[in-house]
């Protein structure tokens, strides 16, 4: 994937009392991978990924995000090897646990490293990372990559075992999965359950949807406060939008949103650089 990144920024609000409050704004990291997605559905060069970059910069991002994922579907070997040497923003670089991705992860030398579980069949990622049943496998990647000075997060769901394994493994970061939150907003408030993508499990009456969000949403928090009390920065993606985006970014201890797709679609009819700016604008209710 590629992604952006929107750094924290510093707004000035007064108070009624004339105090001067001082408000940290979120990292808005945009997932721009579905451009090579859609020169992949060509077998083309157009549209280039590296193209994104200047305007990713233009619209105040502040990190490129690619996945370079084992069976190579959009972002190749040559794509992440561009991006890191050619992009003037730091580049956090997603990738599963196997030995030979984290061997070229060292290699190109990412400021980041996200961890993400990969299913070959997958349309995108399924949930978060299994730290359980992988915990030494993940162990010699976290560590062979901190070796190599490059900061670690783990895409893990929002429970409380996963967040105390992901301590245990003393990484940096961690983000939070928000997928069954987004699934369960679009089968709510959207009008997936009307279309050949509705999401069978989720086809419940509103009030069982209204109680599940509610419950998504509060797992989410929890896992959140969790994560800061671990002193691990928490980050959160996966299904996030326009429609949906505020009910997370309103959740104080998340300090990065990744947001992708939506983006991009987006992009499609008003342009990378607007998009960019009014998911930022969002970011800022």
């Amino acid at each position: 994937m590629i992604q952006v990144f929107t750094g924290l920024e510093l707004g000035i609000g007064y108070a009624g009392t004339g105090e001067i409050n001082f408000i940290v704004l979120l990292n808005q990291c945009v997932n721009i991978d579905h451009i090579a997605v859609l020169r992949e559905a060509r077998k083309i060069n157009d549209p280039n990924p590296l193209d994104a970059l200047g305007i990713c910069k233009l619209a105040g991002a502040d990190q490129i995000t690619i996945h370079l994922r084992e069976d190579r579907r959009h972002i190749h070997d040559e794509d992440a090897k561009n991006v890191i040497k050619l992009s003037t923003l730091p580049v956090n670089l997603e990738c599963s646990i196997n030995k030979d991705i984290i061997d070229i992860v060292c290699k190109l030398k990412p400021s980041r490293a996200t961890l993400v579980p990969e299913n070959r069949e997958e349309v995108t990622t399924e949930g978060g990372l299994d730290l359980k049943s992988n915990f030494e496998k993940i162990k010699k990647a976290v560590e062979k990559l901190h070796e190599n000075e490059i900061e670690v997060s783990l895409f893990i769901d929002p429970t409380n075992d996963m967040l105390e394994l992901s301590e245990q493994l003393q990484v940096e970061w961690v983000e939070l999965h928000t997928g069954t939150f987004a699934n369960v907003y679009a089968m709510l408030h959207g009008n997936l359950n009307n279309t050949h993508h509705s999401i069978k499990e989720l086809e419940l009456s509103r009030k069982e949807l209204k109680k599940l969000l509610t419950k998504c949403r509060k797992e989410i928090k929890k896992a959140a406060i969790l994560a800061n009390k671990f002193n691990i920065k928490v980050a959160a993606g996966h299904g996030l939008n326009y429609q949906n985006v505020t009910k997370i970014s309103r959740i104080k201890q998340i300090k990065e949103l990744n947001i992708g797709q939506s983006i991009i679609a987006r992009s499609v009819f008003t342009g990378l650089k607007d998009a960019i700016v009014d998911m930022k604008n969002l970011l800022k209710d």
